[in-house]
């Protein structure tokens, strides 16, 4: 089939692993910058609505869009500082807090399945067990990469008993159709349309637990500094999950269009694999992270006088946005 333009020239996979120490708000006074991503759809809709913009009207800042291609381009956002609202999964944020780049998470935009392990059935892989020896794609530092260690670890596996070939998730999918790796830790929508519109894909590891929630981070100099500004963010949040719950084929209608997938595709990611009800992070956020962080110690992802236990009460705020949502 036709490649779809989004998934071709996406860029190179960001490599590297995150410094400490970074600066405070990305934006100038009268800017802004907020990430959107294709796996968090209510981003998309407030991008298509905009309904951002008009949180600030009465203000005079500016609203700036970059698009995150994954977690880990996300955290490289905020490591520089150049977007003060990012996108990312939960284990990616804390990865991120622990080496010091400076996020706090007050609100969570959804608890989706957005992540399993896919081959071709012509691979004969069937579980977890069969990727030993196997090449299989994963994007370091995001959900479909700990996830992959996940599945390992079950099947007594670890990530050293595989070729684990990093590339950003839509380059991930590509080498899986090419042939180029055996299997691929994927993410929606990539995933969806891999499923639905090539013959022989399988997810053949499902486990939605292993998935640790959208994280919306804002800088803490963001935070500290400009707090009405977070708020307004929020807000435009609010309107936009509100409406997108209410709205689930339109907002499936949205995220084809933004990202170039089909309609049966968009309607998978968002109808069946994404849960907008409980956007306030809070207590089984917090155990999920920590019943993870080892992984981040073993993995050397994080620095080696870190703690990842520590820092998930740093990162995770259940408060500032009561007052909104």
């Amino acid at each position: 089939m036709e490649r779809r333009q989004f998934l071709r020239g996406t860029g190179a996979a960001i490599g590297g692993s995150l410094l400490a120490g970074c600066a405070g708000s990305g934006g100038e006074s009268g800017t802004v910058t907020v990430d959107y991503a294709y796996y968090n759809p209510v981003s998309l809709v407030l991008r298509e609505k905009g309904w951002l913009e008009a949180a600030f009207a009465d203000t005079g800042t500016d609203v700036e869009w970059v698009l995150s291609l994954g977690s880990n381009q996300a955290n490289e956002y905020a490591q520089s500082g150049a977007a003060d609202v990012s996108s990312t999964a939960g284990i990616a944020a804390l990865m991120a807090r622990t080496n010091g780049v400076p996020i706090t998470t007050p609100y969570v935009y959804s608890n989706p399945e957005w992540t399993a392990l896919v081959t071709f059935r012509e691979t004969g892989i069937e579980s977890a067990a069969d990727l030993e020896g196997r090449r299989v794609a994963a994007t370091r530092g995001t959900d479909p990469y700990f996830f992959l260690l996940q599945a390992l670890e079950d099947a007594g596996l670890s990530a050293e008993d595989v070729e684990i070939v990093h590339l950003q998730h839509p380059e991930g999918q590509s080498a899986l159709i090419q042939g180029d790796v055996d299997a691929w830790a994927g993410l929606d929508p990539h995933m969806a349309e891999l499923e639905l519109e090539y013959e022989g894909a399988e997810l053949f590891f499902r486990e939605p637990r292993y998935n640790t929630y959208g994280f919306l981070n804002f800088l803490d100099g963001f935070l500290a500094n400009r707090t009405a500004d977070a708020r307004r963010v929020l807000e435009a949040y609010e309107r936009g999950r509100e409406w997108a719950i209410e709205n689930p084929e339109a907002t499936a209608g949205i995220l084809a269009d933004a990202s170039g997938m089909s309609e049966p595709v968009a309607e998978r990611v968002f109808t069946q694999r994404t849960d907008l009800s409980r956007p306030i992070p809070g207590e089984p956020h917090r155990e999920l992270l920590s019943n993870l962080s080892p992984i981040l110690e073993r993995e050397d992802l994080v620095t080696d006088d870190a703690d990842p236990a520590g820092a998930v009460d740093e990162l995770i705020d259940s408060e500032f946005a009561s007052g909104v949502v």
